[in-house]
Formats: structure tokens, C-alpha cells, sequence
């Protein structure tokens, strides 16, 4: 039976169209494909899937006559308008358990070496430098690593703890009772008290949008690693350098930034002092995007098409 078609605009692994065939679609993977041009067809399809390359917002959906679901291959679904996509009865199908392995694991590597000045020693015996005593680190073990957000990633992040003989709290605002072997359901107030580590695992929303800001890490009993492998918009950098200026923040990890990819990063006025700073590790927006999750997030939406066809 034909199901009508789908538009690939992005570079999925071929596990989505494949099964995607297997159902009855027909599929046009066309990765190189403009917005411009995607503008021009889209009335012609009952699917579109997409990774990061642009916005599925009102403009395209309003062209979408005969549009019945976006798949994003992804976690986050920011990059698409989703109130007017379910006004329009659009359903929205993502993959935050393809990446959340990828997403976990990669947090454990930015902790472990900001933790152990992995960056910092590298870097000096590269240029001559043996400096023991300035690159002594500090151990996982008997910490209190705090959570924010205790979806896909968030749990995940906590499964990687596990071996660590760590203490995981975690806080979610729109859950209650999800306390497990991995993690303990905290108030807010218990996060900023007890936490050694904080680490960010919550979708950008307006709601999110620069909540972790100066008065947010005001708060904070104890000197804190953080890291942020969510959204980049959710925290405001300067409001991160003002912290480890402070001694507030030991060591930051960022795989995200509130402002991505060059020309327009290098034009921020924190960038400088941003790359200039021992203390932060940076990495271009790939903690979910390893060569397994590559295929896992398109195996994911299959299986999700899958049940809704």
C-alpha cells in the first residue's frame, strides 16, 4: 500500500528510509536540498525529517497542505514550531533514546577531565612544561552530582554514574516521584546546597531560555563543575565566566553554546574570554552525535513511523 511521501532534507542514515520503504512511503532523500526549494514541494508530502539544517516553522507548515508528520532526528524538537504543527494536527515524532548513550558518556568525559585537568596537562607537556603538582585533580568518588532534568538523557547521564560511588540527586520540575536505583528526587533548594557537580539535561523551551543566569549560580552552597550537554540557550555564558571568575565554577564543560558555528560565534563579545580560559572545555555541539547514534536515532523513528502508520 502507498502511504504517500517523504522528504529527507538532512543527512539521516539510510536505516529511516529504508524502513520507511519497507512501510509503503515513498522517500526522496534529498540531504542537499534548500529551504528555499523545500518551500516549493513540500505541499507534495506526508512526511518531512530533518536534523538541525532549518526551521520547520509556521512559514512551511502553512505550505504543507498535505503534511502528517515532521520526524526529527534528534532529541530536542526546538527547531520546530510545535504549537502551530498540533494546531494543524501534525504529529511530531524525535529520537532522545537513540542519542542519550552518546549524550551520557559524553558528559562523563567532560567531567573526568575537567576534574583532572586532562586539557591543561596536554597542553603543557606539548610545550615543555611538567607541572604535577598544578595538574593534581580531584576524584569522582563520594560527590554529589546534581541533575536537572531526569528525561532520556538525564537518567542516562545517571546509569553512567552508576560505577562512580557517587551521590546523584536530581530535580525535574514536570516530574514527581521518578527517584530510582541511579538517582534520588530532590527539591531545587537540595541541588544548590549538596551539589559537587551540576549538570544540565533540560529542553530549551521559553521557559528555559537563559535560566541559568548570575542570580542562578548565586545560589550555590559549594564550589560546582558544571556541565551543559542540553541547549546552549539555556545559560548565559557570561553569567558562566563571572562564576569561575568567582571560583564559583571549578571547571565548566560545554558541548553547547548559547551562540553556535563561525562566522557568528568568534563575534560574541564573550568568545575571547571564553577560549582563553583554562578552565572550560568546549566541543562543537556533538555529545549525541557519535556514529552509533547516527544509526540508532534513524532506527528510532522508523520504529516510531512505524506505530503511528
Amino acid at each position: 500500500m502507498n502511504k504517500g511521501k517523504i522528504l529527507i532534507v538532512d543527512d539521516l542514515h539510510p536505516a529511516f528510509k529504508e524502513a520507511a520503504i519497507q512501510m509503503g512511503y515513498g522517500v526522496d532523500d534529498m540531504p542537499l536540498i534548500t529551504r528555499a526549494e523545500t518551500l516549493s514541494v513540500i505541499k507534495n508530502y506526508e512526511g518531512i525529517a530533518v536534523r538541525t539544517k532549518f526551521l520547520i516553522d509556521q512559514e512551511l507548515l502553512e505550505l504543507a497542505a498535505n503534511l502528517k508528520f515532521v520526524a526529527r532526528a534528534g532529541a530536542g524538537l526546538d527547531n520546530i514550531d510545535e504549537v502551530y504543527a498540533v494546531k494543524k494536527g501534525i504529529h511530531l515524532l524525535n529520537a532522545p533514546e537513540g542519542n542519550s548513550d552518546a549524550v551520557g558518556e559524553h558528559a562523563i568525559g567532560m567531567l573526568l577531565s575537567l576534574m583532572n585537568n586532562f586539557r591543561k596537562g596536554d597542553i603543557e607537556i606539548r610545550n615543555g612544561i611538567w607541572d604535577r603538582e598544578g595538574s593534581r585533580g580531584y576524584e569522582l568518588k563520594g560527590k554529589t552530582v546534581g541533575i536537572i532534568g531526569y528525561g532520556h538523557m538525564g537518567q542516562r547521564f545517571a546509569r553512567k554514574l552508576s560505577g562512580f560511588e557517587v551521590n546523584v540527586i536530581a530535580y525535574d520540575k514536570y516530574k514527581t516521584g521518578f527517584s530510582d536505583q541511579y538517582a534520588r528526587e530532590v527539591s531545587m533548594e537540595e541541588i544548590v546546597k549538596h551539589s559537587d557537580v551540576l549538570s544540565l539535561h533540560i529542553p530549551l523551551t521559553a521557559e528555559t531560555r537563559q535560566m541559568v543566569n548570575e542570580e542562578y549560580f548565586f545560589h550555590f552552597r559549594k564550589p560546582i563543575f558544571f556541565i551543559n550537554t542540553a541547549r546552549g540557550e539555556v545559560v548565559d555564558t557570561k553569567a558562566v565566566l563571572k562564576a569561575i571568575h568567582q571560583n564559583t565554577i571549578l571547571g565548566a564543560g560545554l558541548d553547547v553554546l548559547q551562540t553556535e558555528k563561525f562566522p557568528a560565534l568568534a563575534q560574541q563579545d564573550w568568545y575571547n574570554e571564553l577560549i582563553q580560559s583554562g578552565k572550560v572545555i568546549l566541543t562543537p555541539h556533538v555529545g549525541g552525535w557519535t556514529f552509533d547514534s547516527y544509526r540508532k536515532i534513524s532506527e528510532v523513528l522508523a520504529e516510531k513511523l512505524k506505530r503511528l502508520s
